[in-house]
């Protein structure tokens, strides 16, 4: 193992909407309910809206430091203009919380969902986009003080393959006039965030550790940019950049290749790369360039075999390892999920570190927990 910074953070993450429940000012709570059978309902979700003092005690009682949470915008602007006081005490008592739980707290501002009435105006490939998310991070900076960490958007990169196939224009890759609008939003977010509270500010990008076959490092290079590069050059300048990573794919003459049927693969289908996260990481590091700090904001396995999720877990920690010992400047390392969670229209694949009884809402920690915590706890030593 590498030396690690004595304040390296150790945590896990969340995003509300997948935990909260009724979250039914978002435009994933709209769509959910106008799927049909395509997609399952978020529902209730976790009640981690009323029980995250249970979530965050968990996650500091097994040792871990961090936590990363995210704050909701349709709750705390349910209308445009009209902002939530309730709303935004409620996360600023969770931000409370973790501090008295000894967990460092990591806030997203952005986490997929938006207002519906955002929608309705074109979401992020509207013309107000830029405006109504900089009038409400304005608003959330009065719940920020004292917070050392805040990821503006949560992978802008797979916002924009998002937003494309909203306007019917669907693309399997990242739309660039999409992205580009992302990024002058999240440069805007920067600036007031810089302005009026101390925290440090970056954003969290969905790597693919992609890796060129011979002969396509041309084909491999175009699809990076438009996966990766282009929001890794919007990074520049940030106090940090969030790094994400799952797996690891191969790029050929025709593109990417998908990965084929196997039974080694996880629960979502993806293949079992702990070591895409020191792709990842490399990658990251020299295409953000000016030397910006790493947070491993998300890594995990979709798995319902909580000895294959440590396996993995160690495997990435290893390549994280690796690539710190090569210089790479990695600050913190959160675990995804937290909890087995609402994955954005299926609850079949587990990524938690806690399960979650969904009629009764009660929380079982999985040994991972409590393995994280003890790697935690040694600074890092895997045994």
């Amino acid at each position: 193992m590498s030396a690690l910074p004595r304040d390296f953070l150790w945590g896990a993450s969340t995003s509300p909407h997948q935990t909260e429940g009724n979250n039914t000012g978002s435009d994933w709570w709209r769509m959910e309910h106008l799927a049909g059978d395509r997609l399952e309902l978020s529902g209730d979700a976790l009640d981690s809206y009323h029980r995250y003092g249970e979530d965050m005690r968990l996650l500091a009682d097994a040792g871990l430091n961090a936590y990363r949470f995210g704050v909701e915008w349709a709750r705390v602007e349910p209308e445009p203009g009209e902002f939530s006081r309730a709303g935004l005490a409620h996360y600023r008592r969770m931000i409370e919380t973790a501090r008295e739980l000894g967990l460092e707290p990591v806030v997203t501002l952005h986490h997929f969902s938006s207002p519906k009435w955002f929608a309705d105006e074109g979401g992020w490939t509207g013309d107000t986009a830029v405006d109504r998310f900089t009038r409400y991070v304005e608003e959330v900076c009065v719940i920020l003080d004292g917070v050392e960490w805040v990821v503006t958007i949560n992978e802008p990169n797979l916002l924009a393959v998002m937003a494309s196939y909203t306007q019917g224009e669907g693309s399997p890759v990242p739309d660039t006039g999409i992205g580009e609008r992302l990024v002058h939003a999240h440069r805007a977010a920067v600036r007031v965030l810089r302005e009026r509270t101390s925290a440090k500010v970056g954003w969290s990008v969905a790597q693919q550790a992609l890796v060129p076959a011979p002969g396509a490092e041309v084909v491999c290079a175009q699809l990076r940019y438009a996966w990766e590069d282009l929001y890794h050059h919007g990074a520049r300048g940030d106090d940090f950049l969030g790094v994400q990573s799952y797996t690891s794919q191969t790029v050929d003459s025709r593109g990417v290749v998908p990965h084929p049927p196997h039974p080694g693969n996880t629960l979502t289908g993806w293949a079992y790369r702990p070591d895409a996260l020191g792709i990842a990481l490399r990658h990251a590091w020299e295409a953000v360039e000016g030397r910006v700090p790493l947070l491993v904001t998300e890594n995990g396995i979709a798995t319902a075999d909580d000895a294959r999720r440590i396996a993995y877990t160690a495997g990435a920690l290893e390549a994280l390892y690796g690539a710190v010992a090569e210089g790479v400047d990695v600050r913190g390392y959160f675990h995804w999920s937290a909890l087995d969670n609402f994955e954005w229209g299926r609850w079949e694949p587990t990524f938690g570190l806690i399960e979650v009884d969904r009629e009764t809402f009660v929380r079982t920690p999985k040994p991972s927990l409590g393995w994280l915590g003890g790697v935690a706890r040694r600074g890092g030593g895997l045994e």
